[in-house]
């Protein structure tokens, strides 16, 4: 019998395809089972000598007693080694939603399915696929000990998730693991900064877009997108020159840039609003602010943010014409900065009456944009639930 920790996406697509499943979690208190044979135990009754395998959901931090107690303890990734088609692992910090998905945009006309931390779980993925493009996340390196991907591509790494870490080392520690179970014949490409990094695989290495175009020979000027996005097309484009020795430039400027990452909207006024809710940590802010150098902004930042480093964010909005509007859980945090990097800030507690400050000072000049280098669990459901929030508010302006 298999057992499960955590009962999130991860596990209960386990549980719904193999069934006969003992599931330990935090929330369970009676013993329960389903239909499929699985039972439901709390956290507590899990014994290890009764277990011969269990595999954990990635988000369930190694401190807690589950991990702590575990004996034979693998990951998603694991679980699927033996079974799994060639793969394609994307991670880094930020960027890796989109270049998971536009990897897939442009092999899906090769048999090529996406999943991973981008939606699907392994084990709903299709088995029969040519490959996989999984993303994947830092929680997931951190357990994985068999899996290893055939091509990795790796974005830069910034600090991210370090209260679940322990600090940035371990985090860059778990994306730079694979690199170590990699073989010949397999492909990693990273970022500059990690050349000497060992690994049995053919490294590519990169600094920038230029890099990646002049290394793959690549026409930017035939691509639509700009910065952050130019970069993870950049990065597609890559694999697929390098699994099929193709640029299709068509293809590329056929993707659409998914919701809540520098989403850009006009209000009824004529002015320019951008939803960059998905920037949950300040290195997505930062990419997000690089592209409006020489503009006014009005910018809402704000939330958890987990204690993360935000000097060089703050460093960087010295050099822009830029209003901080303060919300969430870290408001007196981000006025405390601003009021050291003297930088115009208001205290708006919350999104809605950011949205109404920005309304006041706010026109056809300038751009307003809500990126907060937060995580959104201290005021909203999801980052999905604060950049609509952010939408209806400003569509509600009159």
């Amino acid at each position: 019998m298999l057992t499960l920790f955590g009962y999130g996406i991860t596990t209960k697509a386990i549980a719904k395809k193999f069934g006969n499943c003992r599931i330990f979690d935090d929330k369970f208190s009676a013993v329960t089972s389903d239909a499929d044979g699985n039972e439901f135990l709390a956290s507590e009754l899990f014994n290890p000598q009764k277990s011969h395998l269990e595999v954990t959901s990635p988000g369930i931090a190694p401190t807690h007693q589950l991990i702590r107690k575990a004996e034979n303890l693998v990951s998603e990734y694991d679980l699927f080694a033996s079974t799994m088609p060639y793969s394609i692992w994307v991670s880094g910090t930020n960027g890796k939603t989109t270049t998971t998905d536009m990897i897939g945009h442009l092999l899906k006309k090769r048999g090529a399915v996406t999943g991973g931390n981008i939606g699907t779980p392994l084990a709903s993925i299709d088995e029969n696929a040519t490959m996989w493009v999984l993303e994947t996340s830092s929680f997931t390196l951190h357990y994985t000990n068999i899996a290893v991907p055939n091509l990795y591509v790796l974005l830069p790494i910034t600090p991210d998730h370090i209260d679940w870490h322990g600090d940035f080392k371990a985090y860059e520690e778990a994306k730079l693991k694979p690199l170590k179970l990699m073989q010949e014949g397999e492909v990693v490409i990273l970022p500059q900064k990690y050349k000497d990094v060992p690994t049995n695989a053919m490294k590519l290495t990169y600094e920038n877009s230029a890099d990646l175009a002049k290394h793959f020979d690549i026409d930017i000027n035939k691509i639509y997108f700009k910065e952050p996005f130019l970069t993870d097309a950049l990065l597609a484009l890559g694999v697929s020159k390098i699994l099929f020795d193709e640029i299709d430039y068509d293809l590329i400027n056929s993707y659409e840039i998914g919701r809540h990452r520098v989403e850009e909207f006009v209000d009824q006024k004529g002015r320019l609003w951008i939803n960059d809710s998905k920037a949950t940590n300040a290195d997505a802010t930062i990419a997000a602010l690089k592209s409006h150098l020489d503009q006014k902004v009005h910018l809402i930042l704000g939330g958890d943010d987990k204690d993360a480093e935000l000097e060089e964010l703050f460093r960087l909005m010295t050099k822009f014409d830029v209003k901080v509007y303060a919300i969430g859980k870290n408001m007196q945090r981000v006025i405390d900065l601003c009021d050291e990097k003297k930088i115009l800030c208001y205290p708006c507690q919350n999104l809605r009456n950011a949205v109404l400050k920005i309304d006041k000072n706010h026109d056809k000049s300038s751009i307003a944009i809500l990126s907060p280098a937060a995580a959104s669990l201290d005021q909203f459901s999801s980052y999905a639930q604060r950049g609509d929030d952010f939408i209806k508010f400003v569509k509600n302006l009159s």
